[in-house]
């Protein structure tokens, strides 16, 4: 396998495990110091605490289930990798993206004992302030995602 493949497949696990609701599954893919940024600016550190913070929200709220198109990965040093990403999501229960919850996702990787894990993960909103043509686009292009990733 190669890096972009591995790191594909971390950011893959990462959101599987949301769309799952399943927070010790996303906490078991971070490095025990990882670092979690969430949409709404929250900041978890390690593993125990991105699990403690998520379980409640999984717990108590509908979540949506993340849809991404990868943009970049590049290996930043041996053993570390940056990968960019698009990201959209699908409200519980419905069938379209929903676009005031796009996101630009940012993930650094480490390679551990053999293994990539997360060593912080950036969600940030795609708001694209005063350009709603770019909201647009990129909404289109999720939704063309989640058609092919169903």
């Amino acid at each position: 396998m190669t890096v972009e493949t591995d790191v594909r497949t971390l950011h893959d696990a990462l959101l599987s495990a949301w769309n799952r609701r399943d927070a010790a599954g996303m906490a078991r893919l971070y490095t025990p110091d990882g670092t979690q940024v969430g949409f709404d600016g929250s900041l978890m550190s390690g593993a125990k605490e991105i699990e403690a913070h998520l379980a409640p929200i999984f717990a108590h709220h509908p979540t949506g289930a993340f849809v991404s198109v990868v943009r970049e990965v590049r290996a930043l040093a041996p053993g570390v990798a940056l990968l960019r990403a698009d990201a959209g999501m699908i409200p519980a229960g419905k069938s379209d993206i929903n676009p005031a919850v796009n996101a630009v996702q940012s993930l650094v990787a480490v390679l551990v004992d053999g293994a990539w894990r997360v060593a912080l993960f950036h969600n940030t909103p795609a708001a694209f302030h005063g350009r709603p043509e770019a909201v647009e686009k990129l909404t289109a292009e999720l939704q063309s995602a989640a058609r092919t990733q169903k």
